[in-house]
């Protein structure tokens, strides 16, 4: 298998982004979990999510020796690059999260997500074309639409979708800043300067700072008659879809195309649903059994073709 200059395989960047995209997934049934102990609002969650996960990815990368030799590889690279590389990626991830939960309370979960996840794929997949030059195929381009199909079936074949346009306008702003985080990325990673556990601590320490006035404003303080299962649920959204999910995250994309990328973090609603199935008691529908297979099979067509591809280069 070929590496990229960061020294990360090919196919263990494509290992890391699915097991990134079903933990994201979890993070809803969490949340879910969470607005059923309390009375904690989107935003709040939301900067708790990251400052916690901040505080966990700083602890690991203070007690982790590798960490130091990565610092003084780095040392010589311009500290301007370096500061905006951690600012632009913290604001898009900034963007990507508050506007999505604004777009869910704006127009619903269904649209919200299908708007997100769905337009993600198309700008990353312009985006880097443009500035990168990379090529998606033929076949990657059937895998993406597939993706997008598995996606429609599986957030709104069953439901009565409520379109309202401010909803649609934040969930394609949440979609722009998804796209932008992730070709940065890969932008970025391509030369190997990219040190993805330096630059994942400080966008997430940008992050809690924009989303702290908001948090505020809603009220950072929930009330709850549950404080200990509720600590719990928080502990593990700040541990497993943000801390460690989001390392994973920024290291895979940092050596996997961009389109790529975006069509294997569709993973997140298969995630999200099956979780539905099996923990929350929802109803497994046809709608639903049909865009999983759908959404897999777009996914591993597009991750077998990658991992070729790397084989070949």
């Amino acid at each position: 298998m070929s590496t990229v200059a960061s020294g990360l395989p090919v196919g263990r960047g494509l290992l890391y982004l699915i097991v990134a995209g079903a933990a994201w997934g979890t993070a809803g049934a969490a949340a879910a979990l969470v607005y059923r102990t309390s009375d904690m609002g989107s935003v709040s969650l939301s900067f708790w999510r990251c400052a916690a996960g901040l505080a966990l990815l700083a602890a690991a990368r203070l007690l982790t020796p590798r960490a130091r030799g990565v610092r003084a590889v780095a040392a010589p690279r311009s500290g301007r690059r370096t500061v905006l590389r951690i600012g632009a990626t913290g604001l898009g991830l900034a963007v990507f999260q508050t506007a999505y939960f604004a777009a869910v309370s704006a127009t619903g979960l269904a649209v919200a997500t299908v708007v997100t996840l769905g337009a993600g794929p198309v700008l990353i997949a312009l985006g880097a074309r443009l500035t990168m030059g990379e090529r998606l195929g033929r076949a990657g381009a059937f895998a993406v639409l597939g993706a997008l199909a598995g996606l429609g079936v599986l957030v709104v074949g069953d439901g009565a979708a409520t379109v309202r346009p401010s909803g649609v306008l934040l969930a394609l702003l949440s979609a722009a800043g998804y796209s932008a985080m992730t070709l940065l990325t890969r932008w970025w990673g391509r030369d190997g300067a990219t040190d993805s556990a330096h630059t994942t601590v400080w966008a997430f320490a940008v992050t809690s700072a924009c989303l702290l006035p908001f948090a505020l404003a809603e009220g950072l303080v929930p009330e709850t008659a549950d404080p200990q299962r509720l600590l719990w649920l928080l502990a593990y959204i700040a541990a497993v879809p943000t801390a460690l999910a989001y390392a994973l995250y920024f290291a895979g994309a940092a050596v996997v195309r961009s389109a790529t990328v975006s069509v294997i973090m569709l993973l997140e609603p298969v995630s999200a649903a099956v979780l539905a199935v099996g923990l929350l008691g929802e109803r497994l529908t046809a709608a639903t059994l049909m865009g999983t297979l759908l959404l897999l099979g777009s996914v591993a067509g597009l991750a077998v073709a990658e991992a070729r591809g790397a084989r070949e280069g």
